[in-house]
C-alpha cells in the first residue's frame, strides 16, 4: 500500500512539474490556463463525480453517508470559525485571502483523484459526498469574504446550477436507484473522469510559475500554511475520532481537510479587486508544501485503517 502511495504522489508531483514547465515555456498561456480551468470545472470534474457515485451500495453505506455529510459540515463550521478568529491582526487584503483560503480548500480540484488514489473506489465516493458542503459554502460565505454586496438570489442560483452540484444530483440518483448508464454514456463519462488527475495536477503546476520563491517566506504566509495544512486536518482527525466516526470516514475527511488553499482564491481576489499578490502566494505556498504534507497525512491515516 505504501509503495502505491509513493507512486501516486510521485506521479502527481511529476504532473505538477509538467504543468510548471509548459507554463514557463509559454506553451500554456494565460488564455490556456483559463481554458484548462473551464475544462476541469465544467466537464472533467462533473464526470469524475458521476463516476464516483456509479457503484453498488453495501448494506452499511447510508449510515456512513450520514456520518460523512455531518463530518463534512462540521469541517466547514470549523474552517469558518478559524477564518473568523485567526487573522484579525492582518491587513484587510491579507485577511480576505486567508479567510477564503481557509474555508475553501483545493479539495474541489484534487480531492477526488487524491481520495481515489489513497483509499480506492470507496474513497472516491466519500470524497464526492464530502465536497457537497464545501461547494455550498464556496458560493455563499466564501464569496462574502471578498464582496458583501453579492445578490443572494444569484448566489443561490450559482449553488444550484454549478456543474459539480448538478453532477452530484445526477450521481445521487444513480446511487440511490442503482441506475445503469447506457454503455456509450458510461464509457464517455469514465474516459473523461480518468483525465481528472492529470489535468488538475498540471493546472496546479501552472500556478507555481506566477510567484517568486523568495516572496513566499512571509511570516503571515507561513502561519496560514501551517493552519491550512496541519492545524485544521489535525483538529478534524481528533474530533472525528473522538465522536466515534467510522475510520474511513474520519480518514477521508482528515485528508481532504489538509489540501492546499483553493485556486479560486486568486481568481476571486482579482475579480473583487482584493490583494492579488497575497492570494496568489497563499495558493502557491500551500500547494508546494502539500507535496510533502499530503503523503505524510496519507501514511498516517492508512496506518490506522
Amino acid at each position: 500500500m505504501f509503495n502505491e502511495l509513493f507512486g501516486l504522489m510521485g506521479m502527481m508531483f511529476c504532473l505538477i512539474v509538467i504543468g510548471f514547465l509548459l507554463r514557463r515555456a509559454g506553451k500554456i498561456t494565460d488564455g490556456g490556463k483559463s481554458t484548462l480551468v473551464d475544462m476541469i470545472l465544467y466537464v472533467i470534474l462533473p464526470c469524475n463525480i458521476i463516476k464516483a457515485f456509479s457503484i453498488e451500495m453495501d448494506p452499511g453505506f447510508w449510515r456512513k453517508f450520514i456520518q460523512l455529510l455531518l463530518c463534512a459540515a462540521g469541517v466547514q463550521v470549523l474552517a469558518m470559525l478559524a477564518a473568523h478568529f485567526c487573522y484579525r491582526r492582518m491587513t484587510k487584503g491579507e485577511r480576505q485571502a486567508f479567510q477564503y483560503g481557509t474555508v475553501c480548500s483545493n479539495s474541489g480540484f484534487m480531492g477526488n483523484p487524491l481520495a481515489e488514489g489513497v483509499f480506492g473506489d470507496a474513497g472516491l465516493v466519500y470524497a464526492a459526498v464530502f465536497l457537497i458542503p464545501q461547494r455550498i459554502v464556496m458560493w455563499t460565505a466564501g464569496v462574502s469574504y471578498f464582496s458583501k454586496e453579492e445578490d443572494k438570489r444569484q448566489v443561490y442560483k450559482k449553488i444550484a446550477t454549478h456543474p459539480c452540484m448538478v453532477a452530484t444530483y445526477i450521481g445521487l440518483l444513480i446511487l440511490i436507484f442503482q441506475i445503469q448508464l447506457p454503455l456509450v454514456v458510461e464509457k464517455t463519462v469514465h474516459s473523461l473522469s480518468n483525465c481528472c488527475t492529470a489535468m488538475t495536477m498540471m493546472y496546479i503546476g501552472t500556478i507555481l510559475v506566477d510567484v517568486k520563491p523568495a516572496a513566499l517566506m512571509d511570516p503571515h504566509q507561513i502561519y496560514f500554511a501551517f493552519l491550512r495544512l496541519i492545524g485544521i486536518p489535525l483538529t478534524v482527525f481528533l474530533l472525528s475520532r473522538a465522536a466515534g466516526a467510522d475510520p474511513l470516514v474520519a480518514a477521508v475527511c482528515t485528508l481532504l481537510s489538509g489540501t492546499p488553499a483553493g485556486s479560486t482564491t486568486s481568481i476571486l481576489a482579482a475579480k473583487y479587486h482584493g490583494d492579488e499578490p497575497s492570494a496568489a502566494k497563499c495558493v502557491v505556498l500551500t500547494t508546494a508544501l502539500s507535496v510533502a504534507t499530503i503523503p505524510l497525512w496519507s501514511m498516517f491515516l492508512l496506518s490506522g485503517l
